[in-house]
């Protein structure tokens, strides 16, 4: 994925592309101009220009990409973020790291212990089944009583 200023460039351009496309596009379904001193002969069958249509598409492009410009540049570090506030939250960020990382630490280990205990559970009761399929008497284990 790119960086932030590259994706703000991007945005930028096509943001102009989009002007440029709804100017030529606007230009092209433009009715044409009528001069008093100039007889022209214009057809009337022809069919009506979406020029209105136009008009919104456009608009709705531009003003997306235009939001999408402001969320980008919002995203970007202010100029009130000097080194040494970056180094600080550096510092938070590594000990919420090394925090959670404890945390995830004693969930495994928690998680190890019950999964033991669940197979020795199931290792017994396979045992008893066993036991029970060959007609020998249950003797209760150590980690029944």
């Amino acid at each position: 994925m790119a960086d932030r200023l590259t994706q703000l460039q991007d945005a930028v351009n096509s943001l102009a592309d989009q002007f440029c496309n709804a100017i030529g596009v606007l230009q092209q379904c433009a009715p044409p101009a009528s001069f008093s001193n100039i007889q022209t002969a214009i057809n009337k069958d022809q069919p009506a220009n979406p020029t209105e249509e136009y008009a919104q598409l456009f608009a709705a492009l531009i003003a997306r990409t235009a939001k999408d410009v402001d969320v980008l540049i919002d995203s970007l570090p202010s100029e009130e973020s000097t080194a040494a506030l970056q180094a600080a939250s550096l510092r938070q960020l590594e000990e919420e790291n090394h925090e959670a990382a404890a945390r995830l630490e004693e969930v495994v280990y928690r998680g190890d212990m019950l999964l033991e205990k669940i197979q020795s559970a199931l290792a017994d009761i396979a045992q008893s089944q066993l036991r029970t399929r060959n007609g020998a008497p249950s003797q209760t284990s150590p980690s029944e009583s």
